[in-house]
């Protein structure tokens, strides 16, 4: 199979995976794979941003990649931390020359130990929000060819909108929980309401105010006195009607 036929069916895979309910981490490690097998490249690692904006590792080939990619981390320091703070690419970095040695001294060497002579970063980015960045080695010296670099970045867009996909998704789901949430208390505060307004046989918007004025002082939650009425733990005796 020729790599362009390969390549194909790698993006309809990844197409695939986010039209249905999918695990990002598993979708982020078989990217790290696929990068492997398509670039000839020797490891490949994912970093991602979370909520707080801080860079986090999220995905690598192998173990020796893992442990390279959170020391880049721990020291703040690399090609891939680089990428992510201002969105460029880096290509083609040598592990052994003067420049890299001097920029990334200590990521340089560590890189070395680990068997690598190569590094290159991408940015995983829609428009101007960049939210990681997708790192690629070399256990020799080697650069990417055009088509190479236009491939990882591909992949890298890729995985950047399956990403903010799945924040999306997360994000409503969370809103619809807070939704459904506050739809279920005010049906039991309206049932709440009820109760007081049919004991005190006064009107609704006085058992109201006199609920909201007991939940205030007691510092308690509306919901949460409305629930305690409603499942009749509270003695309702003790809500001041004036």
């Amino acid at each position: 199979m020729n790599r362009e036929t390969r390549v194909l069916e790698v993006v309809v895979e990844a197409v695939d995976t986010m039209l249905d309910d999918y695990d990002l981490i598993d979708f982020l490690q078989r990217l790290c794979e696929r990068c492997v097998e398509l670039l000839d490249v020797s490891a490949a690692g994912v970093m991602l941003v979370d909520h707080s904006d801080t860079l986090q590792l999220i995905a690598a080939s192998d173990e020796h990649t893992r442990l390279l990619e959170l020391f880049a981390l721990q020291h703040d320091e690399g090609p891939c931390v680089e990428c992510h703070r201002t969105g460029q690419t880096w290509l083609n970095v040598d592990l052994n020359t003067p420049a890299a040695t001097v920029g990334f001294p200590a990521f340089a060497a560590r890189a070395r130990e680990a068997g690598f002579a190569t590094t290159h970063a991408l940015p995983m980015r829609l428009r101007h929000q960049v939210i990681g960045a997708l790192n690629l080695f070399h256990e020799r010296t080697r650069t990417l060819t055009p088509a190479d670099v236009r491939l990882a970045q591909t992949l890298a867009d890729v995985a950047t909108i399956a990403i903010l996909q799945q924040r999306t998704i997360d994000r409503q789901t969370v809103e619809h929980q807070q939704l459904e949430a506050a739809l279920n208390s005010r049906i039991t505060i309206e049932q709440a309401k009820g109760i007081l307004a049919e004991r005190w046989q006064t009107d609704p918007d006085a058992a109201f105010t006199a609920l909201r004025r007991h939940a205030r002082t007691h510092r308690i939650k509306l919901s949460d006195l409305a629930t305690r009425i409603t499942s009749g733990t509270l003695d309702t005796a003790t809500i001041d009607r004036t």
